[in-house]
C-alpha cells in the first residue's frame, strides 16, 4: 500500500488511487496467466512419473481362463491410473489452432466411416432403412451409384482370353424389382453400364411389377438427365406379378440374343458379363451363373465367395454343396466351369430363343419359390446344362429377413409341390417323407407343364439322379448309412468353436476407476453391460479375436444389435455386422460398431452406470483404455 501511495505522488494528480488498483488487478492477472501457459517442472516430473507407472505395469502371463483362479486373486480391484489435470494451456489449445474459421481436424480415435451416424437424424434414417428395406440404407446412400469394389476372381480367370465382343451375343439384363430402395437399384444398374462391353450390352430393362415404394418416375428421370433412357428402360407390369411373372413380363419384351437376369440389389464385378456369354456363345444350351460374391447388409462390405455349387434337399429346398478338392488339382481348374445340379435363381443367363422354346417360367408358380429349382430341373432333363462359371462374379446383399409382406411358408409349400408333382416322377414319395401336411395343398393345373415335358421329350427324374446329382441320398438311407455319417461334417457348438484370440484386456473407461462388466454372469446371454471397479474376475474380462470380435471371457459376443442403443451379450454369429468393432489404440480410444454406425458410451460415470451405444464424439464418456492382460490365448 505504501508503494502505491509513493507512486501516486510520482504520477501526475489526475491518476486517482481507484486508477492505479486496477493497474494493479491486470499485472497480477497476467503473471497468473503466463505462470499456467508455461508448464513447470514440476509438472514435467509428475508426467513423467505416471509415464514411468505405466511402463511399469505389467501383469503377469495369464494361462487359458480355467487358470485365472490360480493367478488372479477373485474381487481384487484393478488401480486406475490417474491423469495429471489439463493445464490451461492444454484446455485452451484446441481452440485456439487452425485458421479461424475452420473447424479443428478430427481425432484420430475417431471414425470418419461410411456408416458412422453424426447425429439422431442419421441414427433414424439408417433404423428406418433396416425395417423397410433390412439392409443398411445410410451406407447404401452414402456410397452413391458407383465405387471401386475389389476384384475376386482367381488369378487363373486373368490367363484366360475371350472372343472380341463383335463375335459375342448380344445382352438383354432383365432387373425386377418390387420395394426395393432407390439408391441400392442405382448402383446396381450402374455396375452393369460401368463393367459391361459396350457392344454386347443391348439393353438394361427394369421391371417394375407395381412396387409399393414408387420410384418409378425419379428412375425415368436419372436415365433420361443422364442420357441412358436409349439404354436402359423403365416398364410396369399392368398389375402386381410376382418376381416369377415378371420375368416372364420381361423377357417377352427383350431383344437381346441373351437374357441375363438379375436381382435388384447386387453390384457386377470387373469382366462378369463376357465369360458368360463366351460360354453360351459355344453352346447355345448353356445355362449359366456368375459366383455369387456377398454384400454385408449392414456394412456393404463387398467379400468374396468360395467356389460351391447348386444343390436341394427332399424337401426342395436350395442348398450350397462344396466343390471337392479332386475336382480342383491344378490352378486351370479355378477358372473353369462347374456343373452345377441346380442354380439359386436370382442370377443367370441364358439363350433368349432357349429360354423361350423350353417353356420360360412355369406361370403356375406364385409370387416366388421353387422356380430356380423348377427350371434347374427342366434344362438337365430337357436338353441343357447348368454350369457355374467362377471367372463371373456379381456381388449380392444378403439380407437377414424378407422386407416385405407375403405368405412366403404357403407359397414355398405350394411352389415346392407344383415341381414335384410335375418333374419327380416316384421320387415325389421322399418329398411327401419331409413335407407329410403336402399331400392336402392345392398345386393347381400342371397338366400344360406335363403337356410341355412330354413334347420336348424329357428324361426322367432317375436319369436326373444318377447323371447329375448322385451324391443325393434317399432319406431312409440318410438315416442308417453309417458312411454317411461319418462323412458328415461335425457339428460344433458356437461356444466351443476354435477361435483366434489376439489378446484379452479390461475395457476401462478413460481417466476413471470403472471398466464394462456385464450385468449378469458372463455365460448369460441377451445380459446388457454397465460400470463397475475394475476387478479380476471373467465378468471383465474382454478378448479380441482376427475377425474383430469382442468377446467375453471367451464365451459370448458383444453386440450391437437392437433399436434401443443398449449393446448386450449374444451368440457369437461370426458374420460380422453388428458383432465387428473397431478401435484405434490402447489408450483414449472410442470403440467403433459399424454396423450400429455408432460408439460405446457411458451413460452415466458412477457404479452401475449403463454402457450404451450413442453418436460418436472426443467426450470423456466416450473414450475407453484397453487394458492389456497378457496370457496364453
Amino acid at each position: 500500500m505504501l508503494s502505491l501511495l509513493i507512486l501516486q505522488r510520482m504520477l501526475p494528480r489526475q491518476f486517482k488511487l481507484r486508477t492505479l488498483l486496477k493497474l494493479a488487478g491486470v499485472v497480477v492477472f497476467l503473471w497468473l496467466a503466463l505462470s499456467a501457459l508455461v508448464p513447470s517442472w514440476h509438472d514435467l516430473e509428475t508426467v513423467e512419473h505416471v509415464k514411468a507407472i505405466q511402463r511399469r505395469q505389467k501383469f503377469p502371463t495369464q494361462g487359458p481362463l480355467d487358470k485365472l483362479s490360480r493367478i488372479l486373486k477373485p474381487n481384487e480391484i484393478v488401480p486406475a491410473v490417474t491423469k495429471p489435470a489439463r493445464t490451461l494451456h492444454e484446455r485452451l489449445k484446441p481452440k485456439l489452432s487452425g485458421s479461424i474459421g475452420r473447424p479443428p481436424p478430427p481425432r484420430q480415435d475417431l471414425w470418419d466411416d461410411l456408416g458412422v451416424a453424426r447425429n439422431d437424424e442419421e441414427i433414424q434414417e439408417r433404423e428406418t432403412g433396416y425395417a423397410t428395406y433390412a439392409f443398411n440404407t445410410l451406407v447404401s446412400r452414402r456410397i452413391g451409384l458407383s465405387r471401386d469394389i475389389p476384384d475376386t476372381r482367381h488369378r487363373a480367370c486373368r490367363k484366360l482370353e475371350y472372343p472380341k465382343p463383335a463375335h459375342l451375343p448380344t445382352a438383354s439384363v432383365i432387373i425386377c424389382y418390387f420395394h426395393e430402395e432407390y439408391h441400392t437399384l442405382l448402383r446396381t444398374v450402374h455396375s452393369v453400364l460401368d463393367r459391361s462391353p459396350a457392344k454386347n450390352l443391348q439393353e438394361i430393362i427394369l421391371v417394375n411389377d407395381q412396387s409399393d415404394i414408387d420410384i418409378a418416375t425419379n428412375l425415368t428421370q436419372h436415365f433420361h438427365r443422364n442420357k441412358l433412357d436409349h439404354l436402359v428402360r423403365v416398364i410396369s407390369s399392368p398389375e402386381r406379378l410376382g418376381l416369377i411373372r415378371a420375368r416372364i413380363f420381361g423377357a417377352r419384351q427383350a431383344t437381346g440374343q441373351v437374357l441375363v437376369f438379375l436381382d435388384s440389389h447386387v453390384e457386377a464385378n470387373q469382366g462378369w458379363l463376357e465369360p458368360l456369354l463366351s460360354r453360351i456363345h459355344q453352346n447355345r444350351s448353356h445355362v449359366v451363373t456368375p459366383i455369387i460374391d456377398i454384400i454385408n447388409a449392414d456394412t456393404f462390405k463387398y467379400e468374396s465367395s468360395p467356389l460351391v455349387r447348386g444343390g436341394f434337399n427332399w424337401g426342395l429346398h436350395f442348398k450350397w454343396d462344396s466343390v471337392t478338392r479332386d475336382e480342383l488339382q491344378n490352378e486351370e481348374a479355378f477358372a473353369q466351369p462347374i456343373k452345377s445340379p441346380t442354380m439359386a435363381g436370382g442370377l443367370f443367363a441364358m439363350d433368349r430363343k432357349f429360354f423361350h422354346d423350353l417353356g420360360e417360367y412355369d406361370p403356375g408358380l406364385d409370387i416366388w419359390g421353387g422356380e430356380n429349382l423348377e427350371l434347374s430341373f427342366r434344362v438337365w432333363m430337357c436338353g441343357g446344362a447348368l454350369e457355374i462359371i467362377p471367372c463371373s462374379r456379381v456381388g449380392h446383399v444378403f439380407r437377414k429377413r424378407r422386407p416385405y409382406g407375403g405368405n412366403e411358408a404357403d407359397t414355398m409349400i405350394r411352389n415346392s409341390l407344383r415341381v414335384a408333382r410335375v418333374w419327380m416322377d416316384d421320387y415325389i414319395e421322399h418329398y411327401f417323407k419331409i413335407n407329410p401336411d403336402a399331400r392336402k395343398v392345392d398345386y393347381g393345373d400342371v397338366s400344360s407343364r406335363l403337356e410341355l415335358r412330354k413334347s420336348l421329350q424329357c428324361k426322367d427324374f432317375k436319369w436326373y439322379m444318377d447323371n447329375v446329382y448322385p451324391d443325393l441320398r434317399p432319406p431312409s438311407e440318410d438315416e442308417d448309412d453309417a458312411l454317411v455319417k461319418a462323412d458328415r461334417v461335425r457339428f460344433e457348438p458356437w461356444n466351443k468353436r476354435t477361435r483366434r484370440y489376439l489378446r484379452a484386456f479390461w475395457i476401462r473407461l478413460s481417466g476413471t476407476r470403472f471398466c464394462v462388466r456385464s450385468a449378469g454372469e458372463a455365460s448369460v446371454k441377451k445380459s446388457l453391460l454397465v460400470l463397475g471397479p475394475c476387478m479380476r474376475n471373467k465378468e471383465y474380462l474382454w478378448y479380441e479375436t482376427d475377425k474383430q470380435e469382442v468377446i467375453l471371457a471367451q464365451l459370448l459376443c458383444l453386440d450391437a444389435e437392437g433399436k434401443d442403443r443398449r449393446p448386450k451379450l449374444m451368440k457369437c454369429h461370426e458374420l460380422r455386422g453388428h458383432q465387428e468393432w473397431k478401435f484405434r489404440s490402447a489408450e483414449a480410444s472410442a470403440i467403433y460398431n459399424m454396423a450400429a454406425g455408432l460408439c460405446l458410451t457411458a451413460k452415466e460415470k458412477k457404479m452401475g452406470g449403463k454402457v450404451i451405444l450413442d453418436v460418436c464424439s472426443d467426450g470423456d464418456s466416450h473414450m475407453w483404455d484397453l487394458s492389456e492382460i497378457e496370457q496364453e490365448l
